[in-house]
């Protein structure tokens, strides 16, 4: 196999992941033998025991691969031995084998995609009530709660940035903070419009109504990653309101952020001081910022890539909400449950997978690592 890997099955995939993990291997080592060898320097010394931190697990795992092809050549070697228990044994290796080598080619080429930096981070999500009036405004409700539920089953933080409710139960909009490991690779396909069809508790005739609500999944953003000069800042403070129109507080605690140079607006009032609603409206400023800058790199680097599962584009319809039907189905990965309720609840697991594999499915065949 190592000799003439083009004679294996998927040989040219496999000439090609033998060819990259002998580059990484190369790598490695230089970073190991210049991490011996950098003495008082310990900035690089860092930087150095990082990169080799980042490899250790592909290192493993090709070394893991590289013993199998090996394993398996010798296997092929005794398949016509002069003793008979010998040879079964071979035969029984080689199937072991060719069974777990295509699961270990696949887990490299998972390992050897560039990572998106925003997956280990943090996320803002912002829903807001689309068509539909109170209806989509209680639509907006449900999807919060849906989220704050799936975040409890991972022992994620849910923490409230800023709302303003309908009144009967709904919210025109919301925004919370989901903090924990990992939480944009889980969540970040959930950008876009949610769609619901169920009967109104308002509706006489029994006529199912069909609203929608907008989902924005922002990955949380350090100070030093975006700077906005206070200059391009407008900020005006007021009293809080709660739902109906009535005072919540005496003061004006209440903040209201411009950004001038783009005309975005965000404004919190949950919390009790002036100075913490402040905080909390330029954390989710940042957040949207830095989500329009990195949507401008992404499309620099390729305008033709539109992957099977969307673009995460608030203007995409990407989920329904059948409630007759208990009905729940992903339009672009075409996939339905009928627990609606479980959903709800925050069973959202099965699609957040599969979309995360029809992703890394995308991306593999446009790196050229399947056939």
């Amino acid at each position: 196999f190592l000799e003439n890997p083009n004679t294996t099955p998927g040989g040219i995939i496999c000439a090609m992941l033998l060819e990259k993990l002998s580059g990484i291997t190369d790598r490695y080592e230089e970073i190991t033998q210049e991490f011996m060898q950098v003495g008082n320097d310990y900035e690089r010394a860092a930087e150095l025991g990082k990169e080799r931190s980042d490899l250790e697990p592909l290192i493993k795992k090709s070394d893991e691969y590289r013993q199998a092809l090996i394993n398996l050549d010798e296997a092929r070697a005794l398949v016509d031995s002069d003793d008979p228990d010998l040879a079964e044994l071979a035969e029984l290796e080689i199937s072991e084998l060719e069974e777990s080598i295509p699961k270990l080619e696949l887990q490299i080429k998972s390992m050897l995609l560039p990572k998106d930096p925003r997956d280990a981070r943090s996320v803002i999500v912002e829903v807001r009530a689309g068509t539909g009036g109170d209806e989509a405004g209680l639509f907006a409700a449900d999807l919060y709660r849906m989220y704050s539920r799936y975040a409890d089953k991972r022992n994620w933080k849910v923490e409230m940035l800023s709302s303003n409710e309908t009144g009967v139960g709904g919210f025109k909009e919301i925004s919370f903070l989901i903090k924990g490991k990992e939480v944009y690779s889980r969540l970040k396909f959930e950008s876009g419009v949610h769609r619901v069809q169920r009967v109104p508790t308002t509706e006489s005739q029994g006529r199912i109504h069909t609203s929608t609500a907008t989902v924005a999944v922002l990955a949380e953003v350090d100070d030093v990653e975006i700077d906005i000069p206070a200059s391009d800042i407008k900020m005006d403070v007021y009293k809080s309101a709660g739902a109906g129109g009535q005072s919540v507080q005496k003061n004006s605690t209440a903040v209201r952020l411009t950004h001038l140079p783009s005309g975005m607006v965000v404004q919190c009032q949950d919390e009790r001081s002036q100075l913490q609603n402040r905080l909390r409206a330029m954390s989710i400023l940042k957040a949207r910022l830095y989500e329009l800058e990195e949507a401008k790199r992404m499309a620099e680097i390729d305008e033709s890539r539109r992957s099977q599962v969307g673009t995460g584009e608030r203007s995409e319809k990407i989920r329904t909400y059948n409630f007759p039907q208990s009905r729940v189905t992903d339009h672009r990965i075409n996939i339905s449950s009928y627990h609606l309720a479980g959903v709800l609840d925050g069973n959202i697991e099965e699609f957040i997978e599969e979309l995360i594999m029809r992703d890394e499915a995308d991306r593999l065949a446009e790196a050229g690592l399947v056939e």
